[in-house]
């Protein structure tokens, strides 16, 4: 018996012993441009790292740079960590995230990568002058400094003025290869694999905890899916149609509005739309309405409207600094805006062909649209012959007539269409015409 005591105090022992050596990795990825949404992921793995008691966080890094303001907030987050953080770079650290990544305690980079190019550009790529360079050089320079690394080649990424003898010449900003960056220890080590990382630095008992996103952000990140992007612009385009085929605020313009806050609400959280994308997509709308309610015919401002809704559409799901796309992806930017066009045609003609489909569907209580024939021989006539008759009277407009709308003639009141522009209401009118079932009348 006491054997079998010794022997079950020894086990638990031993099994206590593994689980205190055994390490626990959070990992998460970066891929994409330093903007909101890394920012946001930094911050959930930071958090979640603490939480579950996690021994070593582990950020794959692949980016050509992004926002300084989310790359600053990110670097400051990774520094103030209690749990140290390893950067596993997997192919580019470029401009901003040469600053992440500098801000980590441990770097390790595949074959073939490279960190560095760190100066602050325009929207058109171009370098700014020095005042804009100052902060971001000394931002590189302080990381470096607390994570024990040389600040002249932190700034150098930065600063072409500087020089380093061997390193860099001067008129040129310093990126470093996966070799060159362990030579001059801004690497740890090269690596295949986040596995390397830990057999480097002799970690053989560990288990990674991969960052899980919640329902929100699953949800997000399914709402800004391409394929559901453009299904989002259809349902836009065909509520918009419908609700001009039935003018009132009802179920189509519900359906429009709706589907506009799904597509742009995600976008925006996302990082990729800013505000003036969805004030052009607002402004671009109202300027159709006006075109189809307000001034008669179709014309430039109808025709402005379309562009500006279809150029918010666009932008809104492609990263931009104020038109400056080069941290974008031409491959991502063909994309988008093949989306954004397939679905506005696929929308607009679906939306024909379904308003056809309804108007001739049979329901319970016959068809929506009335298709009852009506002949001459039963006493039907195609115009109120009685109408002819009022060809030159006078009267006054009962609602606004833009075209078409309301006129009272000697106490009743008959359908009207304008001549030209728009009458407004209580306006004395002539009837010049009969047309189509409708006076034709021009202001006194």
């Amino acid at each position: 018996m006491k054997r079998i005591i010794a022997l079950l105090t020894y086990l638990l022992f031993t099994i206590s012993t593994i689980a205190q050596n055994h390490q626990k990795v959070y990992y998460y990825e970066i891929d994409d441009v330093i903007a909101k949404p890394a920012l946001k992921r930094t911050q959930l793995a930071l958090k979640d790292a603490k939480e579950q008691n996690a021994d070593l966080i582990l950020l794959r890094l692949n980016t050509f740079g992004g926002e300084l303001e989310a790359a600053d907030k990110i670097r400051t987050l990774l520094m103030k960590s209690e749990i140290p953080v390893y950067v596993f770079i997997d192919v580019n650290a470029a401009s901003a995230g040469a600053l992440i990544s500098i801000a980590c305690d441990s770097i390790y980079m595949v074959p073939g990568a490279s960190i560095g190019a760190a100066s602050v550009v325009d929207q058109e790529g171009t370098v700014l002058p020095d005042k804009y360079q100052s902060y971001m050089r000394s931002l590189m320079r302080s990381t470096a400094e607390k994570k024990g690394r040389d600040p002249d080649i932190a700034q150098a990424m930065v600063d072409p003025d500087v020089y380093i003898e061997g390193i860099i010449d001067s008129n040129k900003v310093l990126t470093f290869t996966t070799s060159e960056a362990i030579l001059h220890g801004f690497c740890e080590g090269e690596v295949n694999s986040r596995e390397e990382v830990m057999e480097i630095n002799n970690i053989t008992d560990y288990k990674f905890v991969e960052q899980e996103l919640s329902w929100v952000d699953r949800f997000i990140l399914f709402l800004i899916n391409p394929i559901v992007s453009g299904l989002l612009i259809m349902a836009i385009i065909g509520g918009i149609y419908f609700e001009l085929q039935t003018p009132g605020v009802g179920f189509p313009l519900i359906v429009a509005i709706t589907a506009a806050l799904l597509f742009f609400a995600p976008h925006y959280i996302h990082g990729l739309a800013a505000h003036w994308e969805i004030l052009l997509f607002i402004v671009g709308l109202v300027l159709l309405l006006v075109e189809i309610f307000v001034i008669p015919g179709f014309g430039i401002v109808g025709v402005s409207g379309i562009v500006l809704m279809v150029t918010s559409l666009i932008l809104a799901m492609i990263f931009n600094i104020k038109f400056n796309f080069q941290f974008t992806p031409p491959s991502t930017i063909f994309q988008s805006i093949m989306i954004v066009v397939v679905a506005l045609a696929a929308g607009f003609g679906l939306s024909i062909w379904l308003g056809k489909k309804l108007i001739l569907m049979r329901t319970p209580f016959g068809t929506i649209a009335l298709n009852t024939e009506m002949h001459k021989e039963e006493g039907y006539l195609s115009q109120n012959v009685e109408w002819h008759q009022l060809v030159g009277k006078e009267g006054i407009t009962v609602t606004i007539l833009r075209p078409a709308g309301k006129i009272e003639i000697d106490g009743t009141q008959y359908d009207a269409v304008a001549k030209r522009g728009v009458i407004e209401r209580d306006t004395p009118i002539k009837v010049v015409g009969f047309e189509n079932s409708q006076l034709v009348v021009i202001p006194q």
